[in-house]
């Protein structure tokens, strides 16, 4: 994906991330038990973190080029769409099967996190 459209898909993200809290807050909030409040949350949380990162390596991508950022930011999108996908279906759902791709998610983005330090690294040389 080009950087122009990494840069403008992670601002989409950073919508739906805005739009997922407000409808938590306002939407969900009077139908939900606490705990799983809780959880959409969380998944709001990791949702917006990781958008605003995805805005900042796209355009670190536009100004270094290279395979580096792009790997990351590819990585990083999966393990978002992993994470607080998975929790957000649990939430809307009640399907808790998907629960073991939670962590998966996690781990993926831990992953895009390291990627970001290697090409931020590599950048720099």
């Amino acid at each position: 994906m080009k950087e122009q459209h990494q840069f403008a898909f992670s601002a989409l993200l950073m919508l739906l991330a805005v739009a997922a809290g407000a409808f938590g807050a306002h939407g969900l909030r009077p139908l939900l038990e606490p705990r799983m409040l809780e959880v959409w949350e969380t998944a709001v949380l990791y949702h917006l973190i990781h958008a605003i990162a995805l805005l900042v390596i796209a355009a670190l991508q536009m100004q270094k080029p290279g395979r580096g950022f792009g790997l990351a930011w590819s990585v990083m999108l999966g393990g978002l769409l992993l994470f607080s996908g998975s929790l957000y279906t649990i939430v809307l759902t009640g399907w808790r099967a998907i629960g073991p791709v939670t962590p998966l998610g996690g781990l993926t983005l831990m992953l895009s996190w390291l990627l970001v330090a290697w090409a931020g690294y590599r950048s720099a040389a």
